[in-house]
């Protein structure tokens, strides 16, 4: 299993609604069913709500995002999971990887501990997911 493989995994195991994973495992499972995932990004509505961390309106900006992901422990790369196809499946600097997605509307995940941190974007929100979190 490649690392990207690794984190797009470890990314749905622990930040999708139980009752979705296993969908969403199918899909990553198969290459050409990967873009059912990326088209659905947009309005994606699956996110386990006990992983999500608000990010207040103030801190909306790449480098405030930045900031809170290093100081959760995000290293300087992140593997990123997007509806937009120039930067879906690469590995990216997580701040290079912020000023491409912030505010865009595009649905994008940027995975920065497998399983355990990551940023989301869609059309509507914008949070940080934290594996265990409970609100």
């Amino acid at each position: 299993m490649t690392q990207q493989q690794e984190h797009e995994q470890q990314l749905f195991k622990a930040f999708i609604l139980p009752q979705r994973r296993d969908r969403y495992l199918g899909f990553l499972a198969v290459p050409k069913h990967r873009k059912k995932i990326t088209r659905g990004l947009a309005h994606f509505k699956h996110l386990d709500p006990g992983c999500v961390r608000s990010i207040p309106p103030s801190q909306h900006s790449p480098e405030n995002i930045w900031k809170l992901l290093r100081s959760m422990g995000a290293p300087g790369l992140c593997w990123v999971l997007s509806e937009n196809g120039e930067i879906d499946g690469r590995e990216m600097p997580v701040l290079e990887a912020l000023q491409v997605v912030v505010g865009r509307q595009m649905g994008t995940f940027l995975s920065c501990l497998a399983g355990r941190l990551a940023y989301f974007e869609d059309e509507d929100q914008r949070w940080i997911l934290q594996a265990n979190r409970r609100e």
